[in-house]
Order: structure tokens, then sequence, then C-alpha cells
């Protein structure tokens, strides 16, 4: 077992550890106040449907907790993804517009009536992939690896699906502007267990893909010359990257909405603690990633004295303090 191996499972499983808590902190604490006891009683009588808490912890809890830590680690893997590609710390899923395409799609489909999949579902695919496409088109005439072409296109064609998504829903005159409004912001609170299925089979290929090329990653932060003598085919890697990428966030988008900063915060202070290595990198920021949005969403639904807020709420309060951070420490 070589040291690069070692250090992979080494940090997974510590990294693995904290996932864990983080999601059994997310079934013992709510409303309800179910408390550690009743957890583990709910884990020990698995097969007894019969009690309240029972249906309070594995119907509700359970698919809220496993759908924050899918999206949490598409979100972050997604970010780690874009840093690479744009060799730009500041880059994150939503910085290519992705993100804005992906919820012009799904606010389409929730106004047309379609079924949440794969109706809203599909839209939210084809608006993030058109949007994707869109940002290479304008980028066209340089390298794709180029960050200053591709992270301009990003923030027009998103300053451009923000008007999108205004003008959207100012049509909007029904009950439905409120669902939408708060769908917006990061809802994580009405996946179902056969939802939370449907997001797994999505993202989970995507993360054994990009694990897979992580080592070609690495290559490409050592510049398109060096990667390609290297045996590296820059565009076919870089285009592949983007289009699973996309897809994966797209599919996050459709499921609950815009959650924004996740890509920014966890890979930028992973690469801090751990070195530049994506082979090591890639897994950490799936499992770290994960454990933060679950956490986020924890404090998201015990702050408020009634209700819940959107878990967009937490993760921008916490994510833009750091994107003003690393804006002056790029500047100076």
């Amino acid at each position: 077992m070589t040291a690069v191996v070692r250090r992979i499972l080494l940090i997974s499983a510590l990294l693995l550890i904290l996932l864990v808590a983080a999601i059994f902190l997310g079934l013992t604490m709510g409303s309800s106040g179910a408390g550690a006891a009743a957890v583990i009683g709910a884990i020990r009588d698995f097969f007894r449907d019969d009690s309240l808490m029972y249906s309070i912890i594995w119907k509700i809890r359970f698919p809220r907790v496993v759908l924050a830590a899918l999206v949490g680690a598409s979100l972050s893997l997604g970010g780690l993804v874009f840093q690479a590609l744009l060799r730009n710390p500041l880059a994150e899923p939503y910085i290519l517009g992705i993100s804005g395409g992906a919820a012009i799609g799904a606010i389409t489909g929730i106004m047309l009536g379609l079924s949440r999949f794969p109706g809203v579902g599909l839209l939210a695919f084809f608006g993030g992939m058109a949007t994707l496409f869109l940002v290479i088109g304008i980028a066209s005439g340089q390298t794709t690896a180029k960050k200053e072409s591709l992270l301009l296109s990003g923030v027009m064609v998103n300053a451009f699906c923000s008007a999108g998504i205004m003008f959207l829903l100012s049509l909007s005159r029904d009950s439905r502007l409120q669902n939408i409004m708060f769908w917006l912001m990061g809802d994580l609170s009405s996946g179902s267990i056969a939802e939370v299925r449907i997001l797994a089979v999505m993202v989970l290929p995507c993360f054994a893909a990009v694990f897979w090329m992580s080592h070609k990653m690495n290559l490409l932060l050592m510049g398109k010359e060096m990667a390609q003598t290297m045996g590296v085919n820059v565009g076919l890697v870089s285009i592949s990257l983007l289009v699973i990428t996309s897809f994966m966030i797209s599919a996050t988008v459709y499921q609950c909405g815009l959650i924004a900063f996740v890509g920014l915060v966890i890979p930028h202070l992973l690469r801090l603690l751990l070195g530049s290595d994506h082979r090591v990198l890639v897994p950490a920021c799936i499992f770290s990633g994960a454990a933060y949005l679950v956490l986020c969403d924890l404090l998201a639904r015990i702050l408020p004295r009634q209700g819940e807020m959107p878990v967009g709420v937490i993760t921008a309060m916490i994510g833009a303090p750091v994107f003003i951070f690393l804006l002056k420490r790029t500047d100076s």
C-alpha cells in the first residue's frame, strides 16, 4: 500500500467519522426534542414502525439529513473541480452560472405544473447544460482552462440568469410564488426517501468519475503544456469535468434550490489543511461538504423559535465573509 493510498484512507476515515457524528446530531435535534436515547432506540428497533418517534426519526429527519449530505458533498466537490479547472480559489458552482441556468429550468417546470421528477428535474438539467455551453461558447477562442475568459463569461451569464429568475417570478401571481422563493434560498424540508434515492443515483456516479480523474486534475494544475506532455488530453478532460460537475449541480438545484458558498468554503479550507493533491481532496470534499451542510441545516432548523429558515441563509452568512477574505487575499 503506497503512502498516498494510506493518506487517502486515513483522512477519509477521519472525515467519515465527522460525517457520522453530524448525521447523528441531525437525527437527535429538532422541534420534537427526540434526543440521543430516542435515536438509539429507533436504530435498535429499525424494523418496528408503530411509534411516533420512529416515524419522526426515520421518515422525516433521516431523509432530510441524507439529502443534506448528498447536496453538501455535490456542491463541495463541484467547487473543487471549478477551482482546479480555473486555477482560481474564488471559483465555485455558481460562478459559471450553472446553478442559475438550472434554477431557470426548474422554475419553468414548476410554473408549467410538471411533476417534480422527471419533469422539473429534466428542465433543470437542460437549463444547466445550456448555460454551460453558452459560457463555453462566449469564451471560445480561448482555452477552456484559461480562468479569465471562463470566469468573466460565467459572471455575465450568471447575471443574465438572475434577471431571468426575477422575470419568471414576476409572472407568478399565485401561491406558488412563496414556495418558489423559499426553494430559491435553499429548501431541504421537502425531501423524501424516494427523492433521496433519485438524487443518490444521479450524483454518486459523478463522485466516482471525478475521483477517477483526480490525478489528471493534479496535472492540469501544472499548466496545459506540461499536462499534454504527461499524456493528458486537456480539452477532453476539462470538458468532461465541466459536464459531469454541471450535471451534478443541476441535480442538486432541482432538488433543493440555490445553496451558495458551500463550494467555496469547504475546498478552500481543505486545500489549506491537506495540500493540493486532488486524490486526497476529492474524497475529503465529499465527506466534509456532506457534514458541513448537515450541520448548517441543523442550525437552520433549531435557530428560529418557530418554523425554520432556508439552509441557504446559513451558508451565505458563513460563506460571504469567507468570500470577502479570499477576495482581499487575491487582490493583495
